[in-house]
């Protein structure tokens, strides 16, 4: 497991259109920072923003374009702080031997038209047993930054392999109080999402060729929170419509504001 040093320490930064982005480092995991721009103006009537930390897809990266533009949406459109990391083998990361055997594996069974789920399933568990941790670590440091502060609320947004890491994560850090997840099988996450409270809002898309509409429907059902959206969609598993992420950004801003 890596070890992670609780203090951020920025590596690069731009602004563009209103939002400044940042690169940064805590101990070796890499992650960005999207804030509002100098000048900008945060939510109404909150000394400091929220903060919403995002989970990327599996093969993807911190600045995946999806990831950039739900930050950009989250910024412009609430004044929030977002913050994503690649997860461990991810982005700026190193493959272990473990993850290229994993790959492929999985790259074999999907050339061979066989099954993905449980190869997947099995890695993004491996996966998440790393990427807890350092989420947690990563909150530890973003949180001593003035402008976030250790009072803010938190929210999270991760789906498919955003939601395998996200829900652990969920159901061990009390500080995230919202989360927006989807695209997952239930197995090995639907125990921990009965321990999860906080409103949630889940995507699933109805014509999903790796992940049966009744395992994305068993996964909702698992979630204990009293507040608790299912958003479905017709589509394939990397059809969902980007109006979801829309949708996400009118969830916080109702639940983190």
């Amino acid at each position: 497991m890596t070890s992670v040093q609780n203090s951020v320490c920025f590596t690069a930064e731009s602004t563009s259109d209103g939002v400044l982005e940042r690169d940064f480092t805590v101990g070796e995991v890499t992650g960005a920072l999207w804030s509002p721009a100098p000048g900008s103006d945060g939510p109404a009537g909150l000394d400091r923003s929220p903060l919403v930390l995002l989970g990327h897809g599996g093969g993807n990266h911190r600045k995946h374009p999806a990831m950039t533009g739900r930050a950009h949406l989250l910024v412009k459109g609430c004044g929030f702080h977002v913050a994503a990391i690649d997860a461990p083998g991810h982005g700026g990361r190193p493959l272990t031997e473990h993850d290229k055997q994993e790959i492929a594996v999985m790259q074999a069974a999907m050339a061979a038209g066989e099954p993905v789920g449980p190869i997947v399933v099995r890695y993004n568990a491996y996966l998440a047993e790393q990427a807890v941790p350092e989420w947690q670590a990563v909150l530890d440091a973003l949180q001593e930054l003035p402008e976030i502060g250790a009072e803010g609320p938190v929210g999270y947004f991760g789906l498919n392999m955003g939601t395998a890491i996200g829900v652990p994560l969920a159901a061990a850090e009390p500080r995230i109080t919202a989360a927006v997840f989807g695209l997952h099988w239930p197995d090995r996450l639907a125990t921990l999402a009965k321990e999860i409270t906080v409103p949630v809002e889940f995507m699933l898309q109805w014509d999903d060729e790796h992940i049966p509409r009744e395992e994305g429907l068993a996964l909702f059902d698992a979630f204990a929170s009293k507040e608790k959206t299912l958003h479905v969609n017709a589509g394939r598993h990397k059809e969902l419509p980007r109006f979801e992420s829309d949708s996400a950004v009118r969830f916080f801003a109702r639940h983190l504001v």
